[in-house]
């Protein structure tokens, strides 16, 4: 059974599309230094200042390992100081999840006609 990291940004609601940028330079980064990139999500509905990342790794030492490399990526370093200089992330908590396997990617299914 495998982990997820569900991280939890607070953004500046007025600089939603450097949120969508950040996010997009993941998307390489990520699987590059050993992370399963479930996905970013920038707010839409409701709250406007709420985005989310959920990474996959195999266990806890793994996503550590990958964060050691995140740390000595020239990409990651930085994405990491343009958001820092840009501050449009106000807050970010992270939590710890186990996947449940047999639930993760399941596709709708096709409406069948009758």
């Amino acid at each position: 059974m495998s982990i997820t990291c569900f991280i939890r940004y607070q953004i500046d609601p007025f600089q939603r599309a450097a949120f969508a940028e950040y996010a997009e330079k993941w998307s390489v980064i990520i699987p590059r230094c050993g992370g399963d990139l479930v996905g970013y999500f920038a707010p839409c509905e409701g709250s406007n200042d709420i985005g989310w990342g959920l990474i996959s790794c195999e266990t806890l030492a793994a996503y550590e390992a990958y964060r050691a490399r995140l740390r000595t990526d020239p990409d990651a370093r930085g994405n990491f100081l343009s958001a820092n200089e840009r501050r449009f992330i106000l807050r970010e908590e992270r939590t710890f999840l186990e996947n449940i396997d047999a639930t993760l990617h399941r596709p709708a299914l096709k409406a069948v006609r009758k």
